[in-house]
């Protein structure tokens, strides 16, 4: 490929077009050097063309048989783009899905401290309703002599809590040498905000072929989140859900600044599910609830949220993490706002 710039174009079908033409639409793209991404939507069949700048030449595309319209994509996010994809991007997890019609809980603990901490909290989130258990083996930590995480052990206690509860597992991978082991595991691979602009780890996670949760960085803009999808899916995995955890600025009296701006305005911006974090956004146990139910209202798919049985005796983020019967009142709550906005639980 040429040293240009990446670019994108839509081209868009007419409802009459054959398969055949659908199909000779996608052999052009790929003989000018372009890769074709296919979408085929309830009346339109829409084709993504992807690639240098150089090769990017919409006119020998205008006039096709079974052609509508050919446009650019201006955004410098192609693929993430609600340009490229105008439906919202659905991804199936075990039977359960991010960004349809229901509301994705993802809870559990900030790290799996023991095998019986684990399945306590396992046995808690699923009774309350949660639709994945979310547990770091891996932990980054400000402070190197903080509680790191159980590594490889913890990682076959998450195996053994997914088969004996059923339920999805999400955990964090921090290094491109875990990727292979934490995969065979995880049913998401999550990259921490601390890792949102690791350009190395997310080409390694797009490649590994498991959705992703892609949390935002404390100082990473929408347009940077996107652009580091972008990497993700670049690699051609598409299974990218966005997560909203905060921002840093001045004020001290919250972990983060939670960003609910973003959370709508990612939904406008692109097509990929957006959760959000109340936990890691406030740092504090007693506003986890109101802006849990902020977001759900704003427009968020779901929400990623810290339960632990035992928070005082929690290993890391303890002030954060909700007590068991503080997620049941929760879980409780966000069901009648969720059917006023439309979601089911």
């Amino acid at each position: 490929m040429a040293n240009g710039t990446t670019q994108a174009m839509i081209i868009v079908l007419k409802t009459s077009a054959t398969e055949q033409q659908v199909a000779d639409v996608v052999r052009r793209i790929e003989e000018a050097g372009l890769r074709p991404h296919l979408s085929r939507g309830e009346f339109r069949t829409i084709i993504g063309a992807i690639g240098d700048e150089t090769r990017m030449q919409p006119d020998r595309f205008v006039g096709l048989p079974g052609v509508d319209n050919v446009t650019p994509i201006m955004k410098p996010y192609k693929l993430a783009s609600r340009e490229f994809h105008a439906a919202n991007t659905c991804i199936e997890i075990m039977g359960r899905k991010v960004g349809g019609t229901a509301l994705t809980v993802i809870a559990g603990p900030c790290a799996v401290e023991s095998r019986e901490q684990l399945f306590e909290t396992a046995r808690i989130v699923k009774k309350a309703g949660a639709t994945m258990l979310r547990g770091g083996a891996y932990k980054p930590r400000t402070s190197p002599y903080s509680f790191q995480g159980l590594g490889s052990e913890g990682l076959q206690y998450l195996k053994e809590v997914r088969e004996e509860f059923g339920l999805p597992i999400v955990t964090e991978v921090m290094d491109t040498r875990d990727v292979e082991a934490i995969a065979a595991v995880a049913d998401v691979l999550q990259i921490g905000a601390r890792n949102t602009q690791n350009y190395r780890l997310l080409t390694e996670v797009g490649q590994a072929r498991k959705p992703v949760l892609l949390k935002r960085g404390p100082a990473v803009t929408v347009k940077e989140l996107l652009m580091a999808a972008e990497y993700i899916m670049a690699e051609g995995n598409h299974d990218v859900i966005l997560c909203e955890r905060g921002v840093r600025t001045f004020d001290d009296s919250v972990r983060n600044m939670p960003d609910l701006a973003a959370v709508a305005n990612l939904k406008i911006e692109s097509h990929l599910p957006v959760v959000f974090d109340p936990s890691h956004g406030t740092g504090r146990r007693d506003l986890v609830a109101p802006l849990s139910m902020a977001a759900v209202a704003v427009g968020a798919d779901g929400l990623l949220i810290e339960v632990h049985p035992h928070p005082e005796d929690a290993l890391s983020d303890g002030p954060q993490s909700l007590h068991p019967e503080e997620f049941y009142e929760l879980m409780t709550r966000l069901k009648p706002l969720a059917e006023l906005v439309g979601r089911g639980m």
